[in-house]
């Protein structure tokens, strides 16, 4: 309620409109967004501010280093209350929490360095972030969203003690080729845990997502363990779904849904959600 914040969203195609406006006149950061042309299973983010937001923008606009954003995200203060200070603090903080949320890139060249801001400001700045980390993932943009993350633990029990509310931990097993993998799931994000494996064989099944496996191994995420039988993931690793995480792991496509399994009570992630609406399966 006592937010002044506005955030301007536009295509690049509709930039010069989006520029039209007056907000983009304001002092305020922003955010340009699009694919990473390096590594296609993550976006790419470049952070900015300014005194006068188009002016930077428009700058970016001409520049060949920057051809990657399709979207750019303007953020400024219905009521003009930003400084210069202020938005260089809040590019420090929001490239922080990008690199952080380890779910884009950023095309920052130089890390813009922590600004020194009085205490009331510093406390006024970090609820404005608080404000915009709820409103970019309801306009499309999850780049601050934190990834949920347990401490990998021998004990299950001691592992799921950590767990918040709204996260569920998860395991994937194979009988036949003698993998585990495990996982938590977090408002239908899948986020699958260093040190989890991967089948190499392949029946020859369709893998709608071995494009998504090949990055994930070019990337170094997924690498070869000292089983040639098996690969291993060398990073927390965040799918869009169950059944993303599951095609990876399997290297076949798969119900994600039915070969997720809770680690507490051993239903399947399927069993367990449809519980939560009160279905018999």
């Amino acid at each position: 309620m006592n937010w002044t914040g506005h955030a301007l969203v536009a295509p690049r195609s509709r930039l010069g409109d989006a520029l039209a406006r007056d907000e983009p006149t304001r002092t305020g950061v922003y955010f340009l967004v699009g694919d990473d042309p390096d590594q296609p299973s993550k976006a790419r983010v470049y952070v900015g501010e300014g005194d006068s937001v188009v002016d930077r923008i428009k700058s970016h606009s001409k520049d060949p280093s920057k051809d990657f954003w399709s979207r750019a995200c303007i953020v400024t203060s219905k009521d003009a209350n930003l400084t210069k200070a202020h938005v260089r603090y809040l590019e420090h903080r929001f490239v922080e929490l990008t690199k952080a949320a380890d779910r884009a890139n950023i095309a920052n060249g130089n890390e813009p360095s922590r600004k020194a801001l009085p205490e009331s400001d510093i406390a006024d700045m970090e609820f404005f972030i608080s404000q915009v980390e709820v409103i970019l993932p309801v306009i499309g943009f999850d780049f601050l969203r934190p990834k949920g993350k347990i401490p990998v633990s021998t004990n299950s029990v001691d592992s799921a003690q950590v767990l918040k509310p709204s996260q569920v931990e998860l395991v994937l097993t194979s009988g036949k080729h003698g993998y585990e993998a495990h996982a938590i799931e977090v408002d239908g994000e899948i986020t699958v845990l260093k040190g989890s494996m991967a089948t190499t064989k392949s029946d020859f099944s369709t893998n709608g997502y071995a494009l998504l496996r090949e990055q994930l191994i070019s990337d170094g995420r997924l690498a070869a363990s000292v089983d040639p039988s098996f690969l291993e993931f060398t990073k927390d690793v965040t799918f869009a779904s169950a059944s993303a995480a599951a095609a990876v792991i399997k290297n076949r496509n798969t119900n994600g849904r039915t070969s997720w399994r809770l680690v507490s009570t051993g239903q399947t992630l399927k069993d367990w959600q449809d519980a939560q609406l009160g279905v018999s399966s």
